[in-house]
C-alpha cells in the first residue's frame, strides 16, 4: 500500500485568467467533505504565492518551495498529488523531483496537455508564464525558472511526451521539434486510441528514467467533461478514457506522483470537474 501526499499551489499568477488560485482549496473541501482522504491519502499543505516584486520572482519563489515539499515527499517513500493552480507550477513540481535522483539518472515525463507550453518570454503572444513550464523545464526560458532546485536542464527531450496536443504557436512548435521531443496530437489518439498511445508513451517516457511522473492540464479533456478550466479548447480526451489510461500505468512503481493544473472552479457545473480532477489522482493510490 503507497501513501500519497496531497499538495495545493493556490497560485494563478502565471495565467492570464487568475480562477485557477481559488481551484486547490475548492479541492480540499470536497476531499475533507467526502472522505477522500484517509490513512492512505493526506492532504499535507496548501501553498500560496509570496509577495515578491513582480510575477516572474513570485513563480521563482513559489516554485523553489514547492520542488522542497515535492522533494520531503518522495524521500519519505510516498507518492504525490499535487493540485496547482496555473500550470506554471509544474517547474517547481519536477524540479523537486529531479532533484531526489542520482546525478547520472533521468526522470520521465508524460505531459497531457491541449497545449505545449513550451514558449519562451520572446515567443510568447500573452507573457503569461503557464505558456512556458515545459521549455523551462527542459532548459529554455528565464533563468529565474530553469534552474530552480536543479541545474538545468531538469528534462532530458527524450525523456518527455506530450499527449493530446491540440493548440499551439509555431515558435513552440519549432522548439521541440528542435529538441526532439515525441508528440501525440488528438488527432492520432482519435485514430488509436488512448489506451495505446499512453502505454506507448510510459514505455517511451521510462526506456532511458529510471523513475517518472505525469503532468495533466485539465485542460486536455474535452470541455463537455471538464467546463471548469480557464484556456478550453474543443475536441479534448474524454475524462473517463484518461482515468482508464492512467490506471494503467499507475501500477509501475516507477511513478513518482502525478499532478494536476488549472482547475477554475468559476467556470465550473456541478463540480464536474472537480470530480474528475480527484479522480485522476486517486489513479495513483495503491
Amino acid at each position: 500500500m503507497s501513501i500519497v501526499d496531497f499538495i495545493g499551489v493556490a497560485s494563478g499568477v502565471g495565467a492570464q485568467d487568475h480562477g485557477c488560485e481559488d481551484g486547490p482549496e475548492a479541492l480540499h473541501a470536497i476531499c475533507v467533505k467526502s472522505h477522500l482522504c484517509d490513512n492512505q491519502v493526506t492532504w499535507l499543505t496548501t501553498l500560496y504565492p509570496p509577495q515578491a516584486q513582480d510575477d516572474l520572482h513570485t513563480i521563482q519563489l513559489l516554485c523553489h518551495s514547492l520542488a522542497g515539499q515535492v522533494q520531503r515527499s518522495i524521500e519519505a517513500s510516498h507518492r504525490f498529488a499535487v493540485f496547482s493552480g496555473d500550470h506554471s507550477s509544474a517547474v517547481g513540481i519536477w524540479s523537486g523531483a529531479r532533484e531526489t535522483l542520482a546525478e547520472q539518472e533521468s526522470l520521465g515525463l508524460i505531459w497531457i496537455d491541449a497545449h505545449m507550453d513550451s514558449h519562451r518570454p520572446e515567443t510568447s503572444p500573452s507573457g503569461a508564464y503557464h505558456g512556458m513550464p515545459l521549455a523551462c523545464l527542459l532548459g529554455h526560458g528565464p533563468a529565474e525558472l530553469t534552474a530552480i532546485n536543479y541545474p538545468a536542464p531538469v528534462l532530458l527531450p527524450q525523456n518527455v511526451v506530450l499527449v493530446g496536443i491540440r493548440s499551439y504557436e509555431a515558435e513552440e512548435h519549432a522548439l521541440l521539434s528542435r529538441l526532439g521531443v515525441h508528440i501525440y496530437y488528438i488527432e492520432e489518439i482519435r485514430e488509436r486510441g488512448l489506451a495505446v498511445v499512453m502505454r506507448e508513451a510510459h514505455g517511451r517516457v521510462t526506456q532511458q528514467s529510471r523513475q517518472f511522473g505525469i503532468s495533466i492540464d485539465l485542460d486536455a479533456i474535452d470541455p463537455g467533461d471538464a467546463p471548469g478550466v480557464g484556456s478550453p479548447e474543443l475536441g479534448g480526451i474524454h475524462g473517463d478514457e484518461l482515468i482508464a489510461a492512467l490506471a494503467m500505468v499507475a501500477d509501475d512503481e516507477r511513478l513518482l506522483g502525478i499532478e494536476v493544473s488549472e482547475y477554475n472552479p468559476s467556470h465550473d457545473i456541478e463540480q464536474k470537474t472537480a470530480q474528475l480532477a480527484l479522480a485522476l489522482a486517486n489513479t495513483i493510490v495503491r
